[in-house]
């Protein structure tokens, strides 16, 4: 009898030896934002307009991220994050259930991390950081028709991503986005980018470039998920931001090329050149300089102003619009995870016509584009994480 108790006593303590370490090693996070508000926007065409609206500082969302512990510094990861509104329920990212991230992969300390699935682009990793929209402000932040994708309008599908260590400052990283399709090279992507760290400073850029964006379901840029819908789209950039005691200053300067563009996702059906008009090329150079205070632990206020200049290159001429756009933004802190905010944003298009939808101002976040060249939208929204 003796000896089966101590039999026994033996192989729990060892079950427990082994199950504990096994516990500690694996770990899963349940996350999530929570982001509404109500918005005014002054003319969407048809009017003025009052609304609930969901997920603009911050895309709403509930995620999901693990790591188990391989041995010797190598983990194995995932992410799967969910976006949705929050008025109604329903999905974004064009319905999927896990739009704005879903990955699997490895990361190691010393050797960085490979990813496999639905990730963000370099761009995004790395030089959206630096600006208004990609940092403190959110959606109606956003260059024009978020044309360089800092507000990470559409996400890269069939992606397998690399992100290096920090290497005393310095972090670098690439993706590459599968056609899947017996065309290799048709609707895939690529990107890459990097970024300096120091104290108070950081620079950042990063270039994406994606063959037929928008264009089939299968591709590395599906059509339910594009912002514009062209042959090529090409985006380089970068920015720089300084933190001095409660301020931070930020310069940034983007460049967006589209050959042959035929859409816009923001726009819908919407034709982006008259009848019998064919649109070769269109370009934005967007040149954004932002600024935060902490006025307080609870309190930031915030500006952004963003010149554009747009080349828009068509059958019946060439011509180069301006499109000013001026954000102001204050945040307070109820707690920990439970904020609230009121924001506001300011655009104006000015010089040369296109005689098309382009000559409206629009403010991605907003219903329609105005009837006119002006738009004014004002926010005031509460925002938990949890």
């Amino acid at each position: 009898m003796n000896k089966q108790v101590f039999a026994l006593a033996v192989s729990a303590a060892v079950s427990s030896l082994f199950a504990a370490p096994a516990m500690a090693q694996t770990s899963v996070t349940l996350y999530g934002v929570l982001d509404e508000g109500i918005n005014y926007t002054n003319n969407v065409g048809r009017g003025h307009v009052y609304e609930l609206a969901s997920g603009y500082a911050q895309g709403s969302r509930w995620g999901l991220k693990g790591a188990e512990e391989l041995g010797g510094g190598l983990k194995a990861i995932f992410q799967l994050e969910n976006g949705f509104d929050l008025n109604t329920g329903r999905l974004n990212q064009g319905g999927r259930m896990f739009g704005r991230q879903a990955f699997v992969g490895l990361s190691a300390e010393r050797y960085g991390t490979l990813t496999f699935g639905r990730q963000y682009d370099s761009v995004v990793d790395f030089l959206a950081q630096t600006t208004a929209n990609g940092n403190w402000a959110g959606y109606l932040f956003s260059h024009p028709y978020d044309n360089d994708n800092t507000d990470n309008s559409f996400r890269l599908d069939n992606a397998v991503k690399y992100t290096s260590p920090s290497l005393s400052g310095f972090q670098f990283g690439g993706v590459y986005s599968f056609s899947n399709d017996t065309n290799f090279a048709n609707n895939r992507a690529y990107s890459f980018g990097g970024q300096y760290a120091y104290g108070g400073l950081l620079v950042a850029a990063a270039y994406l470039q994606a063959d037929n964006p928008g264009n089939g379901s299968n591709g590395a840029i599906t059509a339910n998920d594009a912002s514009f819908i062209a042959a090529r789209m090409r985006v380089f950039g970068g920015g720089i931001t300084y933190t001095f005691g409660p301020a931070t200053a930020g310069f940034v300067y983007t460049n967006s090329n589209y050959l042959d563009p035929t859409g816009n996702g923001y726009l819908g059906v919407t034709p982006l050149v008259p009848p019998g008009v064919l649109l070769n090329s269109l370009k934005y150079q967007n040149f954004e300089v932002n600024g935060k205070y902490q006025i307080s632990p609870m309190l930031f206020v915030g500006a952004q102003y963003v010149y554009t200049m747009e080349t828009y290159d068509a059958s019946s001429g060439g011509v180069k619009p301006k499109i000013h756009s001026f954000g102001l933004m204050a945040d307070y802190n109820l707690s920990k995870r439970t904020d609230v905010y009121i924001q506001g944003e300011y655009q104006q298009v000015t010089g040369d016509s296109t005689y098309s939808i382009l000559d409206d101002a629009f403010t991605p976040g907003t219903q329609a584009p105005s009837s006119t060249s002006k738009q004014v939208v004002v926010r005031a929204a509460i925002r938990h994480k949890f």
